[in-house]
């Protein structure tokens, strides 16, 4: 009876020292470390966009009206994400980052397309295309996070020059 005791309390304490630190270092996850693996994982795909991809150009580039466009899409889709400021929110990192704002406007475009569902990001390729661009117009007038604002810019009317 008493080796019966000790083998299923043996077990039950295998059990909890296998479970146990697992699910105590998921309560004391850094939230800031994740932030930065989920911007790292965003700015890592932006580098996987096929050369093919980042070679599109954006039709939309001189359409004034393309960056108003895509500031209701990026509000309407991607703020809740990314922030209202397009600097980074709950889950999504900042799209004023430099590996986004110096990315090519075809790779941004294939990131829209494809999503980073591991990382939570919808495929957004059931979207139609030119509003993908209008998003692409908005997010590259947007700056790099240097220039910080509480707000995407006043005027968006106008792309930014590059």
């Amino acid at each position: 009876m008493r080796t019966r005791r000790t083998g299923v309390l043996t077990s039950i304490l295998l059990i909890v020292a296998f479970f146990l630190p697992p699910a105590l270092g998921q309560e004391n996850a850094n939230p800031a470390s994740e932030k930065k693996s989920s911007a790292e994982t965003m700015y890592s795909e932006i580098g996987r966009a096929p050369e093919k991809a980042r070679a599109k150009r954006n039709p939309l580039e001189k359409d004034p009206d393309a960056v108003a466009a895509g500031r209701i899409l990026f509000e309407q889709r991607c703020a809740e994400c990314h922030g209202d400021s397009a600097e980074g929110g709950k889950k999504g990192p900042s799209l004023r980052a430099n590996e986004i704002q110096d990315a090519e406007p075809g790779a941004i475009f294939w990131v829209l397309t494809n999503g980073v569902v591991r990382k939570g990001m919808p495929v957004w390729s059931k979207l139609p295309e030119p509003q993908r661009w209008q998003l692409v117009s908005f997010i590259k007038s947007l700056g790099p996070a240097s220039a910080k604002t509480d707000a995407p810019p006043a005027n968006t009317s106008q792309p930014r020059s590059r």
